[in-house]
């Protein structure tokens, strides 16, 4: 089958002949209509990551997936031949700029109704993210004020209407021409980061989903009331998160390293910090697409590419300024 790969890092993203996807008991064989591209993917194929993620190469790239269901395994329950499903494909698997995947069942979940294919290929990644930032880790409540950093991003643009569905108040960052689209998406309060320093009119705060790191991650330690949370999906990554990744030691060493800084700043302020590497799960899949279809929450596209110009996708990313999501489409898209 035709895909775009890396033959090492940090090469060009080509289009290569890749073996069609073998079947497992528990997999769905998936036709692909679209896919998106993440930052993930960028930081994979320079190899940013090669100590955390571990790939052989060549490796087929892409993280997100809208397409139809071709076959099934043989342990397979609930999905058939012939759905319209949606999936973040689990580490070790990934491999969405292709024209076919096998999807492990719990990965997978039935598309939302009420879009287009390229729009449900946008999902996944950030919508899993801000869903485990904000109902899995944050727990967020009615009446409390959450800080979502980049409103127009791919994750900030989902995060906005999602907290707001749960209740809360919310204040993003945003340039100033981007500033009506973030109050569309529900943002109560809006700082437009060029021209204002968010620590100056923010206090309070109950969490902050912070996508930047660096600076900008230790002044939102500051707008947290006490025993507030920022949650960081960027950097830098904690113990507690190489633990759990099962990584080796002297790179546990490291990251322990990278983050002491911030973590002796939010000990010290009396909050807390944690680092957020997003999971697949197509119930939580389920649940986003419900809340798609019930209207709380739409897909943010900006801008498409046919599939042959996937490479030219992954560019359009990396020079950044898009509002939304990169989408790479093939195939018959399901109706909006």
């Amino acid at each position: 089958m035709r895909a775009f790969a890396i033959d090492k890092y940090g090469t060009a993203l080509h289009a290569m002949e890749r073996p069609d996807p073998v079947v497992g008991q528990h997999d769905v064989l998936v036709e692909i209509h679209a896919a998106s591209v993440n930052k993930l993917d960028l930081k994979i194929a320079s190899g940013e990551l090669k100590q955390i993620l571990r790939y052989p190469m060549p490796l087929t790239l892409g993280h997100d997936l809208a397409g139809t269901v071709i076959k099934v395994g043989v342990k397979v329950t609930r999905f058939a031949a012939g759905d319209a499903v949606y999936a973040r494909p689990r580490d070790g698997r990934i491999g969405t700029f292709a024209e076919r995947i096998a999807v492990a069942e719990d990965d997978l979940a039935l598309a939302p109704l009420s879009v287009s294919a390229a729009e449900a290929a946008s999902l996944p990644l950030v919508a899993l993210t801000a869903w485990q930032a904000l109902v899995e880790r944050g727990k967020v409540r009615p009446a409390q004020k959450v800080l979502i950093h980049a409103g127009a991003g791919g994750v900030g643009s989902i995060a906005i209407p999602l907290a707001k569905h749960l209740g809360a108040s919310v204040a993003t960052t945003a340039s100033a021409k981007n500033a009506d689209l973030v109050r569309s998406l529900g943002a109560d309060t809006v700082i437009d980061y060029r021209t204002e320093d968010f620590e100056q009119h923010l206090s309070g705060y109950d969490l902050v989903l912070d996508s930047l790191g660096g600076h900008n991650l230790e002044k939102s330690l500051r707008v947290l009331r006490p025993e507030g949370k920022a949650i960081g999906i960027s950097d830098p990554p904690t113990p507690d998160f190489a633990r759990s990744a099962g990584l080796p030691l002297p790179v546990r060493l490291g990251v322990a390293a990278l983050s002491a800084k911030v973590r002796r700043q939010a000990k010290r302020l009396g909050v807390t910090y944690e680092f957020l590497f997003m999971y697949p799960s197509g119930q939580q899949l389920a649940s986003i697409a419900e809340l798609v279809d019930a209207g709380a929450i739409r897909p943010l596209v900006g801008e498409t590419f046919d599939f042959d110009q996937t490479p030219n996708a992954m560019t359009a990313l990396e020079h950044g300024g898009l509002v939304g999501k990169v989408v790479v489409t093939r195939g018959r898209p399901t109706p909006s």
